[in-house]
């Protein structure tokens, strides 16, 4: 059973998680349901590293606020960790094990009822922040972009019930691909979770991919024992386009160049 958390004073996470609640049953501080329990935590999610001291789950899918200095309204999704320092939360070059499944399933989910969120942009964002020492799956769901989002209860219940419907689905199992290049918001790695075969595991944008030496490679397949293949957004690597092909061909990784 996954267990959903939300941080107390993120309003969006909040919103969602009351949404959810409702009808729930509360026992000593969580909320229990048929397919999933949830938690609200007083210390931010970012740096709920401590999580499994407290509650032993299957998963653990985070409901938070998403800003952004563009301002683009945003439904987003995403994989954490750290490839150097550690800025906002987790431990320094330490990535998480990604919700594959789960989030392909929500994603897709979210692009079918794209109706109900017009001028929000669906997209899932490269690895970042933390937590990063859970050893289960971990996901963040956010909603963007500024508190105006945040505290839209309408929007909150419309993203909640999306998460509901994804958490009751059937569980289906997808292809694993590690992504590598692109930019924090990452079309090509998007469409192939929306659209494609592959789900996705932990996500490498290109500006990060300086720091992709060997021991953060190893760590990375590590936390992605799944994969099957890697994907490159063959263009949006950069000048490490050889050196990570290099370290891929000690692999048995399917390379996929997008």
């Amino acid at each position: 059973m996954e267990l959903l958390v939300a941080y107390q004073d993120d309003s969006a996470g909040y919103n969602m998680a009351k949404f959810l609640a409702k009808d729930m049953d509360l026992q000593n501080g969580i909320y229990h349901g048929k397919n999933y329990d949830l938690i609200i935590i007083s210390s931010p999610a970012i740096s709920a590293d401590w999580l499994e001291e407290k509650y032993d789950y299957d998963g653990f899918v985070f409901l938070s606020k998403h800003a952004a200095e563009s301002g683009i309204l945003a439904l987003t999704c995403h994989s954490t960790g750290n490839f150097a320092d550690a800025k906002f939360g987790g431990n320094d070059r330490q990535v998480a094990i990604p919700h594959p499944a789960l989030q392909k399933t929500y994603l897709q989910n979210l692009k079918k009822n794209r109706d109900v969120f017009a001028g929000f942009q669906i997209t899932i964002e490269a690895t970042h922040h933390g937590p990063t020492a859970l050893n289960k799956p971990t996901i963040f769901i956010e909603i963007g972009t500024t508190e105006k989002q945040w505290s839209d209860v309408q929007l909150c219940n419309n993203v909640a019930s999306i998460i509901h419907h994804t958490m009751t689905q059937k569980p289906v199992t997808y292809p694993v691909a590690i992504c590598f290049g692109g930019t924090h918001y990452p079309e090509k790695f998007t469409k192939e979770l929306i659209e494609g075969r592959f789900s996705l595991g932990t996500v490498m944008p290109k500006h990060a991919l300086y720091d992709l030496d060997e021991q953060m490679f190893e760590h990375i397949m590590s936390r992605n024992k799944d994969a099957t293949a890697a994907l490159l957004d063959w263009n949006g690597l950069g000048p490490n386009k050889y050196h990570i092909l290099e370290l891929l061909e000690k692999t048995n990784l399917e390379v996929i160049k997008l």
